[in-house]
């Protein structure tokens, strides 16, 4: 309708927006929430899943029973329940190493442990060169000494070896055991093999061996020639002399049966180059001094020479010999891998 002036009203519309109200930031604290329930239960299952069923054990009994690992009297190995699953202690398996909550840990690193003095590392085994004289840069006195050592064990652990054989009631000592005697002398290891009136080893002035002196020496060889030493072999009679005018005496048949026990040893395949000396002693180096006409005078006597004796009856020096030489005598004795200790021969 048109006003009296003719002009037309103008009419403004205004629409009202309805609002929904501010809402807040609460989800986004519950959603942060939800992510990190998530983070930790999946890694929860992967730590699950990378442990031990013993390790999930001793978790379990831990959080079933924590202060029996950590109640006690000042706690420590005295703590009562100590080490138990269930009442009155938790197992110390993975949670605790020796109450972790009341005695004071070592760290590894010094700076950790605020000021406390730091734990010493355990000492390395040493290497097996160490502590040994460097051969390259040694003098004489420095090798000898080495080597004096190692032949010294040697010696000994072949000096066992002979016992234990001579203790078997299997072995072929068995037969002359009582006649049987091992030492150690300056010269080396002494093994006498003597007479008996009742078993003697030849027959009265004979270099024959009897069977069962032969398969000791067969045994013998097999042991001996487990060291590097060399031999020698020595035989001695008593002092009862051949008849008049014989041209051969004592000494020849002494010579002789050393020689009968050199072939019987190389006989049960001891090497020929490892025996030095072959040597017939006769009456002059008596067993028994004041029964010099006693059967036990009669006997074959085998010495495991120290090397300081080879080198003195060769004529040489300890220089002579070379630095790699007094190294490797052990590797030089021992046989080699998968050899097979060689059978005595048939007597």
């Amino acid at each position: 309708m048109a006003s009296a002036g003719g002009e037309q009203p103008i009419i403004i519309k205004k629409k009202k927006v309805a609002g929904h109200g501010h809402h807040g930031g609460a989800w986004k604290v519950a959603y942060a929430d939800f992510v990190t329930a998530m983070m930790a239960f999946f890694l929860l299952l992967w730590l699950l899943g990378s442990t031990s069923k013993e390790d999930r054990q001793q978790v379990q009994a831990y959080f079933r029973d924590p202060a029996g690992s950590i109640a006690g009297q000042g706690g420590g190995l005295d703590a009562p329940g100590m080490g138990n699953t269930g009442p009155g202690g938790a197992n110390q398996g993975m949670i605790n190493w020796d109450n972790p909550l009341t005695q004071p840990q070592t760290s590894q690193d010094p700076i950790a442990q605020s000021g406390a003095e730091a734990a010493t590392p355990e000492k390395p085994p040493e290497p097996e060169t160490q502590g040994k004289p460097d051969l390259d840069k040694a003098s004489d006195a420095e090798v000898a000494r080495e080597q004096a050592e190692r032949e010294q064990k040697s010696l000994d652990s072949l000096q066992e070896d002979l016992k234990k054989e001579l203790s078997r009631d299997d072995s072929a000592f068995v037969k002359l055991r009582d006649q049987i005697l091992i030492d150690q002398t300056a010269l080396g290891l002494r093994i006498q093999i003597v007479d008996k009136a009742n078993r003697p080893m030849f027959e009265s002035g004979s270099k024959e061996l009897e069977i069962y002196a032969e398969e000791v020496l067969y045994r013998l060889a097999t042991i001996l020639n487990k060291v590097v030493n060399k031999l020698s072999v020595n035989g001695h009679t008593d002092s009862v002399p051949y008849g008049p005018g014989s041209d051969y005496t004592n000494w020849e048949l002494s010579a002789d049966r050393a020689n009968s026990a050199r072939r019987a040893l190389l006989d049960g395949e001891y090497p020929e180059q490892k025996i030095l000396t072959v040597q017939g002693m006769g009456p002059s180096v008596p067993r028994l001094l004041e029964k010099p006409e006693d059967p036990s005078n009669r006997r074959i006597v085998i010495l495991v020479l120290k090397k300081e004796i080879e080198d003195a009856l060769k004529g040489n020096s300890l220089v002579t010999r070379t630095q790699e030489e007094i190294i490797n005598d052990e590797n030089a004795a021992a046989p080699p891998p998968g050899a097979q200790t060689p059978e005595a021969p048939p007597p």
